[in-house]
Formats: structure tokens, C-alpha cells, sequence
């Protein structure tokens, strides 16, 4: 068994049968076996080697999905570098905000070059002459030719530095060793494997528009289709977002049996594609469709199920699972060849005393079921560990955790004791699976009881007019008041009509109140792409509310050809003074 990913990737020389299709906004295919990843690595590593890049420094990548993104991961890995993805710009509107974000963790990772293409590279010169990398900003052609000398690094060294979703915080850096991302990509490829050893005679394959700079994304389906190894189809998110149905029509058309998504892909799904872009799909061989990186609503499950049932989809197929950038993914699993559990609880008892106990007509919660093998889980009050059917804080511990935050030993200290990690996310055990309840920072505190954010906020995915997944909820205690109030932010949805806009706040405060017992205080009603998010889409919540009561919460710029082209010029100007 490899103990590095250089190792397992050195071992993929003969590998012809199995690799990469990428799928470019044209849904046009570039293949690429395991062994023609491994050459295009190598060339990629001698060519930093020539550049200078040195074992132990890291690179970061600014890549869309495109094979210079997995050559460069890889060549870096061979070069005894370390790879930290870094999210492209694809909010033009918000530049001015993502070069001071990205410059700050080029600074906090001190990263010695970036990669990037060509397109990308236009508009970086403002983050480039921000951060200073020594070696600049470079695409894989500029890189001197060199001849690969390959790194055998150790279990232990650095592997990758990937950013935690800083959805109430700023993002940290968070180092993972080889043998944590090894562990963990091991995990996941044997519980596939071992549910499901074959379909229909046919080995396993995955299908992901998930960005490659998220741990979902690079970890939890490149790195598995590399240690089976299998083959692994990868459409642009962009492509995803605006044309959902490209997703099942690839799932289909490679006949693949693993895909997994955040909820608010499924709730997409369901919403935008059409029966008419259905045509001659199969999903029957879909296996495992994993949700995780964010709550998971039970209705949006059912309503996944309900509508793609017809064309092969199983029930079963829907796998609820739970993890987080320190632990290098995954935490949790569903089983995979069983229907997703959900059960009621007093909706009082949960926010009053932090107690699970079910009942017929309280909130429902999704189980996002069992520790991994080898992990373990534990949920904690203030001093101690609670019993099951206690809301408290998850800790964890297991093969794939982090090493440390690099270069901020203070939230190291705080994050891992003794061999645990305090996850920072709220739940608690019941019947030997875990609920979860929210982000302990994110809890709505409404006259002295807790209530989860996302409760709220997927009350309103089902109102007319509303931008799936596009809510936030926050609670916020004025000077003077006597009790907190609860805010909604709602972003409309681009096709809402006029009488949706003007119906939207009492609509959404209707459903609300009918879901949760709630009462909006002040719903906010924005235009599309105006709530502040995480480099992997997550709305911040609080930073939502920031903005809003300092005046700030405004949508994004809107960038015409004249705009864009004065953008390109200045980036241009910056990147000269960079380099000078």
C-alpha cells in the first residue's frame, strides 16, 4: 500500500484503461489515462524543478477545471512541493474584494509562485502585486524545461494546504499530510467498494462538477478514482450552475455509479431542468449520490428522489454524509445501500434545553449517519462529554485529520486536543447516528433559546420568486432592545416576476412561521449574487448581517466589455509593477 501520493501516482505508469474526461463548456471531452497523468506531472515537475521551486514550498493553483489544473497538482506533489488551490474569480462584479481576499491567503500560506492560465491571469495583476510571490505568476508554458528529478516525500510531510469554508471566520490555512490525504481517499474508495464490488459486471466510475480547489471536489473524487484506480468525468461548475442538466446527461451517458453534491445541487436539479432535457437518460447505474458540505433538508431528498425516480434513480442512491476541510473530508457515511433517515424532535426541548427527544409533529433532521472506519465521534458540553440525545459540540478524531493551521499555533491549540477536533459544528447522537444542528458561531439566539439557521432559511427554497439556496438567517441583539431580532435575507431569482418581487416578504415570512413557529423581524429582499459567500459558495450568515447594518450589502458591480477591458488593462500595469 502507498504512503505518499507521490507514490501512488508513480505507481500509475501502465495505467491506460482508467483516468480523466474532462468536459469543457461545450461538453467536449479531453481524456487523460492515469499514465499520461503521470507523464504530463512529471514534464510539469521538471519544469518547476528548472524554475527553482524547491521541496517544502508552496504553489498555489488558480485554476477553473482544466487539465493544467491536475497537471500542475500533481507536477508540484512530484516536485516535493505543496499544492494549495486557491477558488478563481468568477465574481467580476466583486474584484476589487477577491484580490485583497486571495492576496491575504497567498501571504498567510507564503506561497513562492502561482499557477494559473491564461484567461485567469488577465485579471490577477492586483492580487499578484499584492502578495509578491518571489516567483510570480506563471502558466505552465512559461515554465523553463527541466528534467524531472521526483520527490519521494514522507507520510508525514506536507501534501496540501487547502482553506477551511470560512463561513463565520476568515478562512485558515489547513495543512494535510500524505498520509492524511491518503487515509482518507482510501476511506472513501473502500466504502464505495465494498457496498457495491461491481454493476452490472462494470467497475465503479464518478461523475463531479465539483470545483477542484474544494476538498469534495479534489479530495473526495480525484484522489479515490487515483487509488482504485477508476475513471472520473469532471464538468466545469460554471457549466453546472447555469445547465444542471449537463450533470445527469454526463452521469448517464458514462454510465457512472458515484456522484456527490452539496443540497443545494439537488435542490437545483430539481428545480431548473426540464423533462425535455431528460430525454434517453438512464440513471439506474447511479449508485451513490452523496450530500454533504452543507445541511441537508429532508424535503429537498424526497423531491430528488420524486422527480428523477423515472429515469432509473434510486431511493437508496440518496446517502446524507458529514465532514470538513480539518479532517480532510469526510467524518460520517450514510450506508449506501439503504434509504436516507430522517426523524422528528420536540422542536422546545431543542431550543430551550439542548434535548433530542423525538416527537410526531416536531422538526425534522436527516441523519447523516455513522463514523467512518477508524474514526470516532464524541459530542461535548462545556467541561465533558454529554450522553446521547444531547445537543453539544462534535469533536472527532481519526487517521485524516489536519496537522495544524499553518502558522497560527493559537487556533492549532484551540481546534486539536489530545488527538481530537472540535469541529465547531453543534449535534448530537441518536440511536448510534449523528443530527447535526448548525454551526455553533451561526446558532439564532431568539429570547434565550437556540434555533438552527438553515431551518429557517430552507423554509423559503419552495416560495415562489426565491433563488434556491440563496436565504440567510441571522439573529442580532439591538442596543437597547430588550431581545434579539431575527433578519431573512432573500435573494430573488432572475426569472422572478414583478408580482413574486412584491409578494416575496410576506410570503417568506408566512412560510417561515409556518415551518418553524418563527417570526421574521426584518426580511431583506436583494438581487441576485448580493449575499456574501465562501470560496465553495457558502453564504456567510453573520457577514451578511455585517454588511447590512453598516449600509454595505450591495449586489455585485455590473462588468460590461468596456469595464472588463479597463479591468484587464490595470491587472496588466499591476503585474508589471510586480515583477519589477
Amino acid at each position: 500500500m502507498s504512503e505518499t501520493l507521490n507514490q501512488a501516482l508513480l505507481a500509475l505508469d501502465t495505467c491506460e484503461a482508467k483516468g480523466l474526461r474532462l468536459l469543457d463548456r461545450r461538453q467536449q471531452a479531453t481524456w487523460m489515462s492515469w499514465s499520461q497523468v503521470l507523464s504530463r506531472s512529471l514534464e510539469t515537475c521538471g519544469r518547476l524543478q528548472a524554475l527553482g521551486v524547491e521541496p517544502g514550498q508552496r504553489v498555489a493553483l488558480i485554476y477553473p477545471t482544466v487539465p493544467a489544473f491536475i497537471d500542475a497538482f500533481f507536477g508540484i506533489l512530484l516536485a516535493g512541493a505543496v499544492p494549495t488551490p486557491l477558488y478563481p474569480p468568477v465574481r467580476l462584479g466583486r474584484l476589487d474584494e477577491y484580490h485583497v481576499k486571495t492576496a491575504r491567503m497567498l501571504e498567510r500560506v507564503d506561497a513562492q509562485l502561482v499557477l494559473t492560465d491564461k484567461t485567469i491571469r488577465r485579471v490577477l495583476g492586483k492580487t499578484i502585486e499584492l502578495a509578491g510571490p518571489p516567483l510570480g505568476c506563471l502558466g505552465l508554458d512559461d515554465l523553463p524545461p527541466g528534467e524531472p528529478r521526483p520527490v519521494q516525500a514522507g507520510p508525514d510531510d506536507l501534501g496540501l494546504v487547502q482553506f477551511s469554508s470560512g463561513t463565520t471566520v476568515d478562512p485558515k490555512p489547513v495543512a494535510l499530510s500524505h498520509g492524511a490525504i491518503l487515509a482518507q481517499g482510501r476511506l472513501i474508495e473502500q466504502a464505495i467498494a465494498t457496498t457495491f464490488p461491481e454493476v452490472n459486471g462494470l467497475e465503479h466510475s464518478g461523475c463531479s462538477w465539483l470545483p477542484l480547489y474544494h476538498d469534495m471536489g479534489l479530495i473526495g473524487c480525484v484522489v479515490p478514482a487515483m487509488l482504485h484506480p477508476s475513471t472520473l468525468t469532471l464538468i466545469r461548475p460554471e457549466v453546472f450552475v447555469t445547465r444542471p442538466a449537463v450533470w445527469l446527461r454526463a452521469l448517464s451517458r458514462y454510465g457512472a455509479t458515484v456522484a456527490t453534491a452539496p443540497n443545494f445541487a439537488y435542490a437545483l436539479c430539481v428545480d431548473r431542468i426540464r423533462d425535455s432535457e431528460m430525454e434517453d437518460i438512464d440513471l439506474s447505474r447511479w449508485r451513490v449520490a452523496m450530500n454533504g458540505a452543507e445541511p441537508v433538508a429532508p424535503d429537498t431528498l424526497r423531491a430528488f428522489v420524486e422527480r428523477f425516480g423515472a429515469w432509473g434513480l434510486r431511493p437508496e442512491a440518496l446517502s446524507p454524509v458529514y465532514g470538513l476541510s480539518e479532517a480532510s473530508l469526510a467524518v460520517t457515511f450514510t450506508p449506501f445501500d439503504q434509504v436516507f433517515e430522517t426523524a422528528r424532535f420536540d422542536r422546545e426541548l431543542l431550543a430551550e434545553e439542548g434535548r433530542a427527544q423525538t416527537a410526531e409533529d416536531g422538526v425534522e433532521l436527516v441523519s447523516v449517519g455513522t463514523p467512518l472506519p477508524t474514526f470516532e465521534v464524541e459530542i461535548r458540553g462545556a467541561e465533558a462529554r454529554l450522553p446521547d440525545g444531547h445537543v453539544g459540540l462534535v469533536w472527532t478524531r481519526g487517521p485524516s485529520l489536519m496537522s495544524r493551521y499553518l502558522g497560527n499555533q493559537g487556533a492549532t491549540e484551540k481546534a486539536l486536543v489530545d488527538g481530537w477536533l472540535d469541529t465547531g459544528d453543534l449535534g448530537f447522537v441518536h440511536q448510534g447516528q449523528l443530527f447535526l444542528t448548525g454551526r455553533a458561531k451561526d446558532v439564532l439566539i431568539l429570547r434565550g433559546r437556540n434555533h438552527a439557521p438553515h431551518e429557517v432559511e430552507q423554509a423559503v427554497d419552495r416560495v415562489p420568486g426565491v433563488r434556491t439556496g440563496c436565504a440567510a438567517a441571522a439573529s442580532h441583539h439591538r442596543e437597547g432592545a430588550s431581545t434579539e431580532v431575527l433578519f431573512l435575507f432573500v435573494e430573488h431569482a432572475h426569472e422572478a416576476s414583478d408580482t413574486e418581487r412584491k409578494n416575496l416578504p410576506e410570503a417568506c415570512m408566512e412560510a417561515v412561521l409556518q415551518a418553524t413557529g418563527l417570526n421574521v423581524d426584518e426580511l431583506v429582499v436583494l438581487k441576485p449574487g448580493t449575499l456574501p459567500r465562501t470560496s465553495s459558495g457558502k453564504i456567510r450568515r453573520r457577514e451578511a448581517l455585517r454588511r447590512h447594518l453598516n449600509q454595505s450589502l450591495h449586489p455585485p458591480k455590473v462588468v460590461g466589455t468596456l469595464q472588463l477591458l479597463g479591468t484587464m488593462l490595470r491587472s496588466h500595469r499591476a503585474m508589471s509593477r510586480s515583477r519589477r
